[in-house]
């Protein structure tokens, strides 16, 4: 496996939670809003400036990510539902065993599939109520 990152859930706010944790750790960010996706006008006015992805470097290897949820599409944000553990795998295969093995007797909350930003990606909560991101990109290699 290539690295492992934390990936948090917002209400509105990441983009100012991120900017508090840039003047704490430095780092350049990387901040895409949910209006410049392939679906962002579609989205209700009030979420089209909500964060689809931010990502922070903290050190030589970790990065802190996080989007805000879209309530329009029955997301809503509980303490415990606000982060997931991101897998970084270096093969598309490995990126599907760790998907298939996590998710059994868990819930998928969306399959593995190429996405729009170029990763191969998925999402799930396992049988625990650990909730995880597995992604692959070819460029990572």
């Amino acid at each position: 496996m290539a690295r492992i990152n934390t990936y948090l859930n917002f209400n509105g706010n990441a983009e100012k939670a991120f900017r508090f944790y840039q003047s704490v750790f430095g780092g350049e960010l990387f901040i895409q809003k949910m209006k410049d996706t392939p679906a962002g006008k579609e989205l209700p006015e009030k979420e089209q400036n909500c964060v689809m992805h931010v990502s922070l470097p903290i050190g030589k290897n970790n990065v802190l990510m996080a989007s805000d949820i879209m309530e329009s599409s029955g997301q809503r944000l509980i303490p415990g539902n606000n982060y997931y553990i991101c897998l970084h795998t270096e093969s598309r295969n490995e990126a599907d065993q760790l998907f298939e093995k996590l998710s059994q007797n868990g819930v998928v909350e969306m399959p593995m599939e190429d996405m729009f930003w170029g990763d191969y990606f998925g999402c799930l909560k396992d049988q625990f109520e650990i909730q995880w991101m597995i992604s692959f990109n070819e460029s990572d290699q």
